[in-house]
């Protein structure tokens, strides 16, 4: 597999912001994700194309503790990752997500249009999954607009139930004029029991060997 996930750094923001605006064109008010590195609870990860390696500046950052850990997993060079920094590789998409009592609550996944549906929104989902388990988050938690059947259907394979709605949760902006749409709230049974574990090493195990 050519994509990997890792932390997202502060080198990452124009990507990143570049995706959040081809993914939520009219969501108002705009992601500042630029914010999320002064909040404890934020924890956002990147998927790149190891194909596709990018200039990379000579004062890059070495890997860190957190960027370490996901590198001995998602990673094909997690042998060297303590030693020099990681490749620059094209960001394809991205995810987020909050800690808080034990629940992690995702706050948003996107992909580029032009590699969608080459199940890179699976890999982030496996991802923020696995971090959040490490993290010590006994459930997970999104909203979803009630029109994104597709990301419903993922969501549901994954292991969330619709719990509960917010009625026009989601504003936004366009030529016509505001409109606003309900979310629907989704949240996963508890992530450490057998029964989910299960689950996810199938689901790990089918993304893998597809």
């Amino acid at each position: 597999m050519s994509y990997y996930v890792r932390p997202m750094t502060k080198d990452d923001l124009a990507d990143v912001t570049e995706i959040d605006r081809e993914a939520f064109p009219t969501q108002w008010p705009p992601a500042d994700y630029g914010y999320e590195f002064k909040n404890r609870m934020a924890h956002y990860l990147v998927a790149c194309d190891s194909t596709i390696t990018l200039k990379q500046d000579s004062n890059e950052r070495k890997p860190g503790k957190i960027k370490s850990w996901f590198s001995k997993i998602f990673s094909r060079n997690s042998a060297t990752t303590n030693q020099k920094p990681l490749p620059k590789h094209h960001i394809v998409g991205f995810a987020g997500f909050w800690v808080m009592a034990g629940e992690a609550h995702i706050t948003s996944i996107a992909v580029r249009e032009q590699y969608r549906r080459k199940r890179i929104g699976e890999l982030l989902m496996i991802a923020v999954i696995d971090l959040a388990m490490s993290l010590n988050s006994t459930v997970v938690t999104l909203e979803v607009r009630t029109s994104n059947i597709n990301a419903q259907n993922l969501y549901t394979k994954y292991g969330f139930n619709k719990v509960g709605e917010r009625k026009k949760y989601y504003l936004d902006r366009g030529p016509s004029g505001d409109m606003r749409e309900d979310a629907i709230i989704m949240t996963t049974d508890d992530i450490m029991s057998t029964s989910y574990q299960e689950l996810l090493h199938q689901l790990r195990k089918n993304h893998i060997t597809k």
